[in-house]
């Protein structure tokens, strides 16, 4: 990417900075919410995904979490949580879950940075397109697992196809 080459350049590397240049090369609409958070929209297939990525230095991590809305009916929750357990074993980085309270779906992963380590424009570009993939490719099999009737199993078999397309 173009713009690897300007923070190699620069002495103190701020991981938000980091994720602000990538939301503006691909033009995302992002919020700098704070030193250490930001908040952008990323269009996906089926819908647009709320990234939000922040710092915590205490830690040294960089946390990501790709959120959308999903209030399912009350009798289909444990199908979802059943559909959400089945989606987390197929993938390697990162997990979903689902927050009844705020009626999201969201995609986490944090990346760890101890010791003075830095992210990549790369690794960040490649830590938002990996949340929206995974959001798009499960998103179908959620959907027919709360309200197309099908059974977690079923519905999954929509994700083990793959998703077309890209975020």
């Amino acid at each position: 990417m173009a713009y690897c080459e300007d923070f190699l350049q620069g002495e103190e590397l701020h991981p938000i900075d980091i994720v602000e240049a990538v939301a503006e090369n691909h033009e995302w609409d992002f919020d700098r919410i704070a030193e250490d958070q930001i908040a952008m929209a990323v269009e996906g297939q089926w819908r647009t995904y709320s990234v939000t990525l922040a710092w915590s230095a205490q830690d040294e991590t960089l946390r990501l979490i790709c959120s959308f809305d999903m209030d399912p009916p009350q009798d289909r929750i444990g199908a979802l949580y059943e559909t959400l357990n089945h989606a987390n074993d197929r993938v390697w980085a990162g997990a979903f879950a689902f927050w009844p309270e705020q009626r999201l779906m969201v995609w986490r992963y944090g990346l760890i940075l101890s010791g003075g380590q830095f992210a990549s424009p790369e690794q960040v570009d490649t830590m938002i397109a990996e949340a929206v993939e995974a959001a798009e490719r499960f998103y179908p099999a959620f959907q027919l697992a709360c309200w197309g009737g099908e059974s977690p199993v079923q519905a999954m078999q929509v994700a083990i196809a793959g998703a077309m397309g890209h975020a």
